[in-house]
């Protein structure tokens, strides 16, 4: 399956680059922080993380389907601490062997893969026992009037204009249901506005392979 989105890429690929400066960055180091092994990250943009992978990493795939970012992906692993591969590849379908990886990284991708629940179970079947899952995600509202923006943003043009991200996912509880045991949750605004932004409840986490 193609996957192509050319405007949302260039978009995508300056707008890090300001979202790093402004904290997430931090977000991104703690999201990989003492990960050991072999890692696959699952829809790895424009390589945002590969700075921040620690030594004790002995390689990482990263699957990217947008072929702009990918390629913009592959420049930022020549610079990477460690060993990073990035190939063509959906969350849905990952070109990895049955519980082969030490971990699985997302992030900010489990909002936009068209079938969350398909995604997380590929993931659990990569995974090696008791292996870890790392995420980084903008989640649901905890408050009704966010909510109600999350759905009204979901139902109109939020999704044509990023992609196909979703702002009102329940990505927690879909961890869950997928087969993971969530061991530490962060939960957080970013950016730390006041205002009624979509995006802005985001979690920060890590779950086992049960």
């Amino acid at each position: 399956m193609a996957v192509s989105h050319p405007v949302f890429a260039r978009v995508f690929t300056r707008a890090s680059v300001a979202m790093d400066q402004a904290g997430a960055a931090a977000h991104r180091r703690r999201l990989v922080a003492g990960l050991r092994g072999r890692v696959v990250e699952v829809g790895a943009g424009n390589g945002r993380n590969f700075p921040h992978y620690p030594a004790g990493v002995a390689g990482v795939l990263a699957v990217e389907p947008e072929p702009r970012l990918r390629a913009t992906g592959v420049a930022a692993a020549a610079d990477a601490p460690v060993p990073v591969t990035v190939a063509a590849g959906l969350g849905e379908a990952l070109p990895v062997a049955d519980a082969s990886a030490d971990a699985v990284v997302f992030s900010l991708v489990l909002c936009s893969v068209p079938d969350q629940a398909a995604a997380l179970r590929e993931a659990h079947r990569v995974l090696r026992p008791g292996g870890q899952l790392r995420f980084y995600e903008h989640v649901a509202a905890r408050t009704p009037g966010l909510r109600r923006a999350q759905r009204w943003a979901d139902a109109t043009l939020w999704p044509r204009c990023c992609a196909g991200c979703h702002t009102g996912r329940d990505t927690v509880a879909a961890i869950r249901a997928a087969g993971f045991t969530v061991v530490e949750l962060d939960r957080f605004r970013f950016p730390p506005s006041r205002l009624p932004m979509p995006a802005a409840p985001h979690v920060l986490g890590s779950a086992v392979r049960s």
